[in-house]
């Protein structure tokens, strides 16, 4: 048990006969852009069996014996430490598991709920991640305009705003990865996308991309061995089948 402001906090499992809200996803593409981030995350291998990648799903903690569950557009929790059944209705750090290393919203209206640090019960998004999951990246996503607040959580304990480097980017060091926006089509979005980099500057590719970089390669492969064989030919060799 921990004592934020006037807060006890406990990590209880949610009860099976707890009503989750049933809010509709407040955009057409967080779906896509939650997807995107986890899909590339997977084919690179970088995404281990036991680690979560929660979207639009509840994640939870009790405050003086009331239930919290808020309900990020996206995040990474690197280890659960339950079978996946468990967790399938919502998470519980430290009961059963890691506390999430990002915490990702996407913003789609005016109500700046992202920005709510709103202490009294229940309290607001900022201040859940921020002052009782502790997490320590928080991103902030406006698809439209593609900007990026990426807020860290300093030694204050308090979330500081950051700067990207010099390609717009920011280290995620939990996660060994860059993360930026970039701006292009996956299953019909037009638009800005939030992508991996790794170490080396290399972008964590799609499964569509990565399709059409074999498709490329073979294309190459079949053209040098046309190439090869026409050599060959005008040297009154006839290449072999």
């Amino acid at each position: 048990m921990t004592v934020t402001q006037d807060y006890q906090i406990t990590w209880e499992k949610l009860p099976d006969d707890y009503k989750l809200p049933d809010d509709p996803v407040d955009n057409i593409n967080q779906p896509a852009l939650a997807a995107a981030l986890t899909q590339s995350l997977e084919l690179a291998g970088k995404l281990p069996p036991n680690a979560l990648t929660p979207t639009n799903y509840g994640i939870c903690a009790t405050l003086n014996g009331k239930i919290v569950v808020k309900a990020p557009d996206w995040a990474y929790i690197p280890k659960i430490g339950v079978n996946r059944e468990a967790v399938i209705r919502s998470y519980t750090p430290q009961l059963q598991g890691d506390i999430p290393v990002i915490v990702m919203e996407f913003i789609s209206d005016t109500q700046e709920t992202e920005y709510s640090i709103k202490a009294t019960y229940p309290p607001g998004k900022w201040f859940f991640y921020e002052r009782i999951l502790k997490v320590p990246n928080y991103i902030i996503f406006e698809p439209d305009s593609g900007s990026v607040e990426m807020y860290r959580l300093e030694s204050t304990e308090q979330y500081i705003l950051q700067e990207p480097d010099e390609n717009q980017r920011y280290w995620i060091a939990e996660m060994n990865l860059y993360l930026g926006v970039w701006q292009g089509t996956r299953e019909n979005r037009a638009g800005n996308w939030l992508r991996w980099w790794d170490e080396q500057g290399n972008l964590l590719l799609w499964g569509g991309e990565l399709a059409e970089q074999e498709r490329q390669r073979a294309e190459q492969e079949r053209q040098r061995a046309e190439r090869l064989a026409a050599q060959l030919r005008a040297a009154g060799i006839e290449p072999e089948v």
